[in-house]
């Protein structure tokens, strides 16, 4: 489907994209020009994941964290190094290329949650089946409301987004996150905007996608309690991995490389 295939594929066929892990990031540095000149804001990162992981990535603001998520997600680009997700390099990838293949293989949760106001729940989680073709069309109302049952928000699936609380539609998020059944969820803040009991809520939930679902979540906190309940825990500072902890013995899926 995507051109670096054809146009890498003697360098795919020796091994140079594959991978053992799930996500995979070579020497990742990100430079950002400012008026005091370039900021590295990343510094050469190395940083494996593999399928099942739930890993929370914590560094004050300003440390990395957010521009390493954006180098998972295909938001922003690498100035060095290569980020293989999947055994696809999408660094590689152009715009278009990367709109589809995020939609097909990633979830976002945003901490602002970002439901466009004037559709419905249901219709803001058939978006993303919408702009990938995922699905037939008859199917994709049906999937929404399996989605929200499972986020326990069913019974508003036909409302606007300003009718629901901010917990309900940080759910309603999370249900537009699996619309297409991604392998990896990345969560930007997700409880930043929550009261404690309705955080720990959410939490229960990514747990509940990583144990029973076999998802692989990383979710960038600065809740320190939630942090210390996932099976890895990253700190960022200064644009590198800092310290990179197994919280979880009973985990298995906790195989990693960092710098």
């Amino acid at each position: 489907m995507f051109g670096w295939r054809k146009k890498n594929s003697g360098a795919a066929a020796e091994g140079s994209y594959e991978s053992d892990a799930l996500i995979d990031l070579r020497s990742i540095e990100k430079a950002y020009q400012t008026e005091a000149g370039p900021f590295l804001a990343l510094k050469g990162v190395d940083l494996k994941v593999v399928s099942g992981e739930f890993v929370a990535v914590v560094g004050k603001s300003g440390s990395g964290k957010s521009t390493l998520i954006n180098m998972i997600t295909g938001i922003d680009r690498p100035t060095q190094g290569e980020v293989v997700v999947r055994n696809t390099p999408i660094h590689t990838l152009t715009e278009g290329q990367m709109a589809e293949w995020r939609g097909r293989n990633m979830g976002i949760v945003f901490q602002f949650f970002q439901l466009l106001p004037t559709l419905t729940i249901a219709e803001n989680i058939m978006l993303p089946m919408d702009f990938c073709n995922m699905y037939e069309p008859r199917e994709r109302y049906d999937r929404a409301l399996e989605l929200l049952d499972l986020v326990e928000m069913k019974e508003h699936a036909n409302k606007l987004p300003s009718a629901v609380s901010g917990g309900q539609q940080q759910r309603a998020a999370i249900a537009r996150a699996l619309a297409n059944d991604p392998p990896i969820i990345v969560a930007d803040e997700p409880t930043g905007n929550l009261d404690s009991n309705t955080a720990d809520n959410v939490f229960r939930m990514f747990e509940k996608l990583v144990y029973d679902e076999n998802k692989t979540i990383l979710m960038v906190t600065h809740d320190n309690d939630l942090a210390n309940r996932v099976a890895r825990k990253l700190t960022i500072a200064d644009g590198l991995i800092l310290t990179d902890e197994i919280l979880r013995a009973d985990v298995g899926n906790s195989a990693a490389v960092a710098s």
